[in-house]
């Protein structure tokens, strides 16, 4: 069986996957998403580094690295035609395409039935004014696509608001803009796999963020039957093999799926609880446990 990780070998996710697949007698090649080579009418389809990518069986995808526009939409688009050629892709190139997408990751849990904060997006500077107030005066303005944390403000201020919103215009970014959700600083961060909880942890944040990457600290959290089937429910509607689900507690004992992660770090998840991820997914991919 052939197997290829589309990330840098020297990152710490690609060597615990990489650990992962020896421990199961499988030898893993390395590749970097940003040096795909594709043809149409011709052979090879699809190439990294002269190696011919549709010869083998998974993919693993570790990184979908920031760029322009054109280069994001080649490398998911790179994606869909190794699925089409028969490769697995994990997560698949629809999953990372819908957790990669603020807006449209709130539609499909909403849709769902699945509770989120609510949420405003909008190219009209005078509509995104105008939900800082309708979400009452507290929100996070968060960038569309992004991740751990960067680049998300919380602004409870209304000229705060104007001067905040009329920067990104400078920019000509898309507005979007949540509500506030009271948490004491904390969030739940589940890891689901092939459609089963693996492990937990509470994360506490210095401040209102809880992204490990902004410096929130985990400890193991045992998930009840909601949160457990909440997240589950959410890696499905997404239709990811594996994700990292953020849970906000809310008030009165509710919930609300905050984020659904499909190219999900486990760090600090493996730290906080001694889970390892990589192990589980691999397992799932190949079937069986060893």
């Amino acid at each position: 069986m052939r197997v290829g990780i589309l990330g840098q070998r020297q990152g710490w996710h690609t060597q615990t996957l990489l650990a992962a697949l020896a421990r199961r007698g499988i030898t893993a090649e390395c590749f970097p998403v940003t040096q795909l080579t594709a043809r149409v009418a011709a052979h090879p389809r699809l190439t990294v580094r002269a190696v011919t990518l549709e010869a083998y069986d998974t993919l693993f995808v570790r990184a979908i690295p920031g760029g322009s526009l054109e280069q994001i939409i080649f490398r998911v688009d790179a994606l869909h035609r190794l699925e089409h050629l028969g490769v697995r892709v994990v997560n698949s190139a629809a999953a990372i395409e819908r957790g990669v997408d603020k807006y449209y990751t709130a539609t499909l849990l909403e849709d769902a039935g699945l509770p989120t904060p609510r949420t405003v997006v909008t190219e009209c500077w005078d509509d995104a004014l105008a939900a800082f107030h309708e979400l009452g005066g507290d929100v996070v303005v968060k960038p569309l696509f992004g991740s751990e944390g960067r680049g998300m403000v919380r602004v409870s201020d209304a000229d705060t608001a104007y001067r905040v919103l009329r920067a990104l215009e400078l920019g000509r970014y898309v507005y979007c803009l949540q509500e506030f959700v009271p948490h004491g600083c904390e969030d739940i961060r589940v890891f689901v796999v092939g459609g089963q909880v693996v492990g937990a942890m509470l994360r506490r944040g210095k401040d209102w963020k809880t992204n490990a990457a902004q410096g929130a600290e985990g400890q193991p959290y045992d998930v009840d039957d909601r949160v457990g089937e909440m997240s589950v429910r959410a890696a499905q509607v997404l239709g990811a093999e594996h994700a990292g689900v953020d849970i906000l507690p809310c008030d009165a004992g509710g919930y609300a799926v905050l984020e659904v992660n499909t190219i999900p770090g486990w760090r600090a998840l493996r730290s906080a609880t001694g889970v390892d991820a990589a192990q589980h997914l691999v397992d799932h991919v190949l079937g069986g446990s060893g």
